[in-house]
């Protein structure tokens, strides 16, 4: 009776642990559904016995079918947004409540080129900006803000933008999202600064020399009379020196200009420079600035000739020889060399055995103004821009240049040119 007892028991106790069991996995099954947001089939539930079991599945996948609705009513609205705003020339961000990104034409992408797949990433990650991100919960939080501009410096890397924004519902009406319209000012504003030194370096420039002459005229018109005629002469060849190199700067800012412009024009014909080289080398060696210098041409035979313009070009290597004998002592070796270097590319060279320049001011020779020794330029008459104006005309002939030195081991300035030019 109590063998009997026990195994009815126990077989109550198998038969509940059974339906526990069921119930469990069905309500995992149907929490798997809920999250893969797919309905749940009833038909395939162990648990259909259950009361009320149909009435709450059905009810459940009456709700994950309105989300997935919701969802694609969402993902279409983003792609309607994406196709009609993705190929504006304005930027377009829009992020939600937690600042991930859900929107960001290819405008933006352009601005932040590091992060090519900005959806779905913090806002954060992206724009590395306290001010920019305070700007951004503001706006969301529905104040009122004028369009305002940030900077925005990543490591190496700076940009400047200026955004406007306005508060938007998210899809689901529940939350604040936040749409920007944002331009890139990076290219205005690294002009505004190049402009700014350049008007800063030349009125520098300019004011020197006429300080200089000024004075000198000032102390002629006061002291004339009682001046010796040795003293008049001293003071009018400083003054004639220095009208010399405010001429030589004013030419050389015209130059500037003239190649800066929008339409460049270049008179191309075959240039060889074996012969090139060869005239320009006799033409320095008969000059006063050259006699002591020994100047050597380096141009294999069969080099051929390049298609450029003879007299920018003429002005190119001309400065070049100039800086050349003007910053290396007499007795100095100077070589302007040829070399192809295969296709359509030509290497051209002036090289000399002076003092060199230091590794550090390498990058910045052909800048406007620069100067590798304060003073160096105006001792020697020259004007500072130089080797602007070379890279300027072999950009022009769509060409590069670049310079190579050791200190104490000569400077090399090497010219590559495509030999043919499109006219």
């Amino acid at each position: 009776m109590i063998g009997l007892i026990i195994a009815g028991l126990a077989f109550a106790l198998l038969f509940l642990f059974r339906i526990l069991w069921k119930q469990n996995r069905a309500l995992a099954e149907l929490r798997d559904a809920v999250k893969l947001n797919q309905p749940y089939l009833r038909e395939e539930s162990i648990a259909n016995y259950l009361p009320n079991w149909n009435g709450l599945v059905e009810t459940i996948n009456l709700q994950i079918t309105e989300n997935s609705a919701l969802q694609q009513q969402h993902s279409g609205q983003l792609t309607q947004l994406e196709a009609t705003l993705g190929n504006l020339r304005e930027a377009v961000l829009i992020v939600d409540q937690a600042n991930y990104i859900h929107l960001a034409n290819r405008a933006l992408r352009e601005i932040f080129p590091a992060s090519r797949n900005l959806v779905n990433l913090r806002l954060e990650l992206i724009i590395r900006s306290s001010a920019f991100l305070d700007y951004v919960r503001a706006t969301r939080a529905g104040q009122p803000l004028s369009r305002q501009e940030f900077e925005i410096t990543d490591g190496a890397h700076t940009v400047w933008i200026e955004a406007s924004g306005a508060p938007i519902a998210s899809p689901d009406g529940k939350n604040a999202w936040a749409l920007f319209v944002i331009h890139n000012l990076t290219t205005e504003r690294k002009l505004e600064r190049v402009r700014r030194d350049f008007v800063a370096n030349a009125s520098h420039e300019l004011r020197t020399p006429l300080s200089i002459i000024k004075g000198y005229v000032e102390t002629l018109v006061d002291g004339h009379d009682t001046m010796t005629f040795e003293e008049r002469d001293k003071f009018l060849k400083t003054i004639q020196r220095h009208s010399d190199r405010l001429k030589a700067i004013i030419d050389d800012l015209l130059s500037l200009s003239r190649l800066e412009s929008a339409t460049p024009q270049l008179n191309l014909e075959a240039v060889n420079f074996a012969e090139f080289f060869g005239e320009l080398a006799d033409e320095y060696r008969h000059r006063e600035s050259g006699a002591a210098h020994t100047i050597t041409v380096a141009v294999p035979a069969d080099f051929g000739a390049v298609n450029g313009d003879r007299e920018k070009l003429t002005h190119v290597f001309g400065n070049l020889i100039e800086n050349a004998l003007k910053y290396t002592p007499k007795g100095s070796r100077i070589e302007l060399g040829a070399r192809a270097l295969g296709g359509n590319e030509v290497e051209l060279c002036v090289r000399d055995n002076g003092a060199g320049i230091p590794a550090t001011d390498l990058p910045h020779i052909f800048e406007r103004f620069y100067r590798v020794e304060k003073g160096r330029s105006r001792e020697t008459g020259g004007t500072g821009l130089g080797l602007s104006i070379v890279k300027h005309i072999v950009q022009l002939h769509h060409g590069k240049v670049w310079a190579e030195s050791s200190e104490g081991q000569g400077l090399a300035i090497f010219v590559s040119l495509p030999r043919s030019q499109k006219s």
